[in-house]
């Protein structure tokens, strides 16, 4: 094997590599694709180039690139395998309409064995299992020994399309055997087995089909050659270590989790890489990535995937000993690391810093205050003898604590519990209808209460925005008024105790005065008291109490009505 080459100058290789065949240089595309609905993120390298695929006159016939790719659908694998990972770099090149199998193989291995001088017999072959083409020019174009060359089905060498439509083709994967000691010991083991022996290092796939949405395939015009190698699987086998998590652009990571670890008082794992530390490592740099393009935490969307990996990576910092933010000073080794490659990251340092500490900060209440409620709830059910957590408990940490429900099904798992995520849909189906129908009350409800009529039944309506529905559906001890400033300006009479409401569930509105649009007030505040110990099942926490909108409301309109 070649002396080791870093990360940095196998990118350089790959690169100079191609371009000195012809292929045109073109940048990283974003993380978020342009104008393909049908993906949350650029997941492989061919994804920018889509298009070039169907068009008669693509802007170029070659193409090399070096490109960043997030890929969720290997998120529980992280940890668990020595070579998977959310964020990654893949090297790429591409033909549109040039050239086809024969060089695309004959490029591959020459690369990999001229350049990187991997151990020719220490590689296997993989084609699709009617690709005769294929196997026969492994065999003539290369003289590669045709025992070494195993067929596969569609699961492994059939690649596409990226999104639910697209180009897609037979492929031909290139595998390094890590030895003996990492397989199953079976005689017949071989790439395609389940065990951890073979590594897929290289990855040739033939674009010659669109499909189409309804799942058809039709030949393309023009096929081509989408050429896929993950920089820290190469980086591994040329580096000789056992994982992506060893390698010279991880170890600078895992090294600044451990002295976290170290400076919390914690346990630091010691020896190889455990899961724990290569889900933080892992994590951390992916959002460093996703944050630097302004992706940043939300509940939907590609923000949630940014949500969901910092908070499981302050999970396993929790479980490691480790208190308070700690992965905004993670993401600065990963961007120390990384920065030659990208200088992006540089010019987004405080940035990054500062969204991942805020979203640290959040998280670590929101778990602090459910933690507790969970454990409950897994106490509850397995006393009980059950090993599913019904799916209204499931709903509930997430409406009353924040846990959304992937966190929940996550911890579960830890237990060796499992979550119903029907009943918890049909929970939260049935709070949306709730809320629904009390939306409809809530401004009837504010302006009974303001001791006006309603806007439909004055001669002459309020020139002014009605209040809103929104804020007066999240009912607190003391619920703050938008602000804003109608031209009308309404005062309610002064305090006012509404009648005819159970005494377990007295309602007491105190100090309202409904002057919202004064310039000298512009914010009001309705301030609520309902008896806590006929009702302890709806604290949420020391200040704030829920209470049924919809019931309230018409209570309050009955009442203003007598």
């Amino acid at each position: 094997m070649s002396e080791r080459m870093t990360s940095a100058e196998l990118r350089g290789a790959f690169v100079e590599f191609f371009r000195a065949r012809g292929h045109e240089l073109v940048p990283s595309a974003p993380l978020i694709p342009k104008d393909d609905p049908t993906l949350l993120f650029t997941s492989a390298g061919m994804v920018p180039f889509k298009p070039y695929y169907l068009a008669e006159r693509p802007p170029l016939s070659r193409a090399v690139s070096v490109q960043r790719c997030l890929r969720l659908s290997d998120l529980e694998e992280v940890g668990n395998t020595p070579y998977h990972a959310t964020f990654f770099e893949m090297l790429g090149n591409f033909s549109f309409g040039d050239y086809f199998k024969r060089e695309a193989i004959e490029w591959a291995w020459e690369f990999l064995t001229e350049v990187v001088r991997l151990p020719k017999d220490l590689l296997w072959v993989t084609v699709y299992k009617d690709d005769d083409a294929a196997a026969d020019l492994w065999r003539t174009a290369v003289g590669f020994p045709a025992e070494r060359i195993v067929r596969l089905g569609d699961k492994d060498n059939f690649w596409g399309p990226a999104g639910d439509s697209g180009p897609c083709g037979p492929c031909s994967e290139i595998h390094y055997d890590m030895g003996p000691e990492r397989g199953c010991g079976r005689p017949e083991c071989k790439p395609g087995c389940d065990c951890k022996r073979y590594f897929e290092i290289w990855n040739l796939v033939f674009p010659q089909f669109l499909q189409h949405k309804d799942g058809t395939r039709t030949p393309l015009a023009r096929p081509g050659i989408d050429t896929g190698s993950g920089l820290e699987r190469l980086s591994s086998v040329v580096q000789g270590v056992g994982s992506i998590f060893e390698i010279d652009s991880f170890v600078p990571v895992v090294a600044a989790v451990r002295a976290e670890i170290e400076a919390a008082g914690g346990t630091v794992p010691g020896g190889a890489v455990t899961k724990e530390l290569a889900i933080i490592a892992d994590h951390t740099r992916a959002a460093v990535f996703a944050i630097a393009e302004n992706i940043l935490p939300t509940n939907e969307g590609q923000g949630y995937v940014v949500r969901r990996l910092v908070r499981r990576a302050v999970r396993r910092g929790l479980s490691l000993g480790i208190r308070g933010p700690f992965l905004y000073r993670v993401g600065g080794v990963v961007i120390e690391t990384m920065q030659s490659a990208h200088p992006h990251l540089a010019a987004k340092r405080e940035h990054i810093a500062l969204v991942l500490k805020s979203e640290e900060e959040r998280f670590e209440a929101t778990i602090a205050q459910g933690t507790a409620v969970f454990e409950d709830i897994v106490e509850s059910v397995t006393r009980a003898g059950g090993t599913v957590i019904p799916g209204d408990r499931a709903f509930s940490l997430y409406d009353t604590y924040g846990f959304p429900l992937d966190l929940t099904e996550e911890m579960a798992r830890e237990r060796g519990l499992s979550v119903d995520v029907t009943g918890a849909a049909a929970a939260m189906d049935a709070q949306k209808e709730r809320a629904r129908r009390a939306s409809s009350f809530a401004v009837g409800a504010r302006q009974a209460l303001a001791g006006t009529r309603p806007a439909s039944a004055s001669r002459k309506p309020s020139r002014g925005r009605p209040p809103s529905a929104r804020r007066f559906r999240r009912l607190r001890s003391v619920l703050p008024c938008p602000r804003r400033r109608p031209r009308r300006s309404l005062r309610s009479p002064g305090p006012a105790v509404v009648q005819g409401i159970p005494r377990s569930s007295l309602l007491v509105l105190r100090g309202f005065d409904w002057n919202v649009g004064s310039r000298r007030q512009r914010r009001s505040r309705l301030r609520i008291e309902i008896d806590a110990k006929s009702h302890p099942h709806r604290l949420v926490d020391q200040r704030a109490l829920a209470v049924d909108l919809a019931a309230f409301a018409r209570q309050c309109i009955r009442a203003a009505q007598r």
